[in-house]
């Protein structure tokens, strides 16, 4: 599927969604804020349960809003039991992509594509070990890199819009990229692994 019918796709499955997308966003938002208030404990909470929790959350909010199911508000609190792999995912995704990065910026970024693609793989395969989901992520990403790269920067429009509109864009914007990630993973995961 090429880069505008995946875009393309994914207007037409945020219609009708923009709403309660934006609506997830605040509370993830909102808990994410109000965690951060409370000193170092509050800190602490929002960067190793509440963020990982979320967006593991949201991902999966995405992976099914893509395969035709309407995103409800409860499924924002129903992956608090994934938090951990979702955190050690991250954690090892941000490592990695840093240490990369120590030997020259581009190596860092090509390395952020590979390991882009885990949080969609320990979505739909939670019990997966974190190494693993990397792993297959990188797999799966060999000789995608470069389609992720360019599909990124074809947002820099929206990205503009969102700053220029202080961020009153991103109710529309965000879901579309997300939506048109999904749309990526789905795309390539039924594609044969190079092993």
């Amino acid at each position: 599927m090429s880069r505008q019918e995946l875009k393309a796709k994914a207007k037409e499955q945020i219609k009708g969604n923009i709403g309660i997308l934006f609506v997830m966003m605040l509370i993830v938002g909102a808990v994410g804020g109000l965690a951060n208030v409370i000193p170092v404990v509050g800190s602490i909470a929002a960067a190793i349960v509440i963020i990982p929790a979320f967006s593991i959350a949201m991902v999966i909010v995405y992976l099914k809003l893509v395969s035709g199911v309407k995103p409800e508000i409860a499924e924002l609190f129903q992956h608090f039991n994934k938090f951990w792999a979702s955190f050690k995912v991250t954690f090892f995704m941000g490592l990695f992509t840093m240490l990369w990065s120590l030997l020259l910026y581009i190596p860092g970024i090509i390395k952020g594509l590979s390991y882009s693609m885990s949080m969609y793989i320990l979505a739909e395969n939670p019990d997966m070990p974190t190494l693993e989901a990397i792993d297959r992520s990188k797999k799966m990403m060999d000789g995608h890199k470069m389609e992720l790269f360019v599909l990124m920067l074809s947002f820099i429009g929206w990205y503009l819009l969102c700053m220029v509109t202080f961020g009153i864009a991103a109710i529309y914007v965000v879901p579309y990229m997300s939506a048109t990630l999904a749309n990526f993973y789905n795309n390539i995961k039924g594609q044969p692994v190079v092993e």
